[in-house]
């Protein structure tokens, strides 16, 4: 097996607790709401939310992928950090045994935050996966975030 990893930093104007508890502590909910085309719903099939919790995943209507298992790993409220696999469904395409992913959310000097991604696709074999399907995950990861905060900045009051 091997693993090929890439990281992401984005800046964001909203502040890190707010951007923590809209993108990554309420994501369940918020995303299908201001996203139905990318995510049509998430179910929770074992577990609590925290550590150990396995979701279904139902992409919307014309994605390229049907769902997932997603699997959580970590979650640190205090620090502002959670880690997730992907560890079962059509996004894997059959080439990859799971996808990790880190998010690390800090504040910034500006009083926003900065989010720290890193991205690791474990691969069956010597199967490769090309740049290009690497980078379509890294859009979808960054097109969901920005919406996230232009949610935020459309609703200032929420998730205080």
């Amino acid at each position: 097996m091997g693993v090929i990893s890439y990281d992401m930093e984005v800046n964001s104007s909203i502040p890190a607790t707010k951007m923590f508890k809209a993108f990554v502590l309420d994501a369940d909910n918020l995303i299908p709401k201001i996203l139905p085309q990318a995510i049509k719903s998430v179910e929770i099939i074992q577990g609590d939310g925290g550590v150990g919790t396995v979701k279904v995943i139902s992409f919307g209507e014309g994605t390229q992928f049907k769902s997932v298992k997603h699997q959580v790993d970590g979650l640190d409220k205090e620090n502002f950090v959670y880690s997730y696999s992907i560890i079962e469904g059509d996004a894997l395409m059959g080439v990859l045994e799971k996808i990790s992913y880190k998010i690390k959310i800090e504040a910034s000097s500006n009083g926003g935050s900065l989010c720290k991604n890193n991205s690791k696709y474990h691969t069956k074999g010597d199967v490769g996966i090309t740049e290009d399907q690497i980078k379509g995950g890294k859009e979808k990861a960054l097109g969901m975030f920005k919406a996230v905060e232009a949610y935020l900045l459309a609703n200032l009051d929420g998730y205080n």
